[in-house]
């Protein structure tokens, strides 16, 4: 049967019935090298661990970098506000 004819039996739209990408086999291994990179860096963004992860033999881009970068959750921590001092020299 056709998926055509089988989705018009169900009711269902063909958009529905498709499959997802599988995802790739080394995505396990280089998200633990950029979490570990990040915990070595903390103020490091996702450029920079990109940039390291290449250094490190990685074949990857900014933007792959970036969406496991935002799956993960992981941010930069905020910089820390100088102290203002009271004396004046």
């Amino acid at each position: 049967l056709s998926e055509r004819r089988v989705c018009r039996v169900l009711g269902q739209h063909r958009s529905t019935q498709r499959r997802l990408p599988a995802g790739r086999a080394d995505e396990a291994r280089l998200v633990a090298d950029m979490i570990e990179l990040t915990r070595q860096y903390g103020r490091y963004g996702y450029r920079r661990i990109a940039a390291l992860l290449r250094d490190a033999g990685w074949q990857v881009n900014d933007k792959r970098v970036e969406r496991l970068w935002r799956r993960e959750g992981l941010k930069v921590p905020t910089k820390q506000p100088k102290k203002a001092r009271l004396w004046l020299n």
